[in-house]
């Protein structure tokens, strides 16, 4: 009976780790769109890592990525920068391979 327990606590640990690595994942991809999104309204430096800050914070709102679009697609707008919504979600789905692999290369 303790192998299965273990076994059990085994994978329990499992989902644990995968559950906190991809919420590090969607996380990084958020900053990073957040630093493009930054770049596309000429902000730099300290104000860039600040205004990515608010993109990683918004996905705390609700389930799934539509606060973040929504975040970045109000900010392009008050800021004059045209990109298509389409656009948008296209560089957000590019740019979770690239977060995945940072993260995973932190994790070595």
């Amino acid at each position: 009976m303790s192998s299965f327990d273990d076994r059990e606590r085994a994978e329990e640990a499992k989902f644990a780790m995968d559950e906190a690595t991809e919420f590090k994942v969607m996380a990084r991809r958020n900053k990073l769109l957040g630093l493009w999104a930054a770049e596309l309204m000429d902000l730099h430096g300290a104000d860039a890592e600040a205004y990515a800050k608010t993109v990683v914070l918004s996905d705390l709102e609700e389930a799934g990525d539509d606060d973040v679009f929504r975040k970045v697609r109000g900010d392009l707008d008050k800021a004059g920068v045209e990109r298509t919504d389409t656009r948008i979600r296209d560089h957000m789905a590019e740019l979770l391979p690239v977060a995945r692999e940072q993260v995973m290369k932190e994790a070595e």
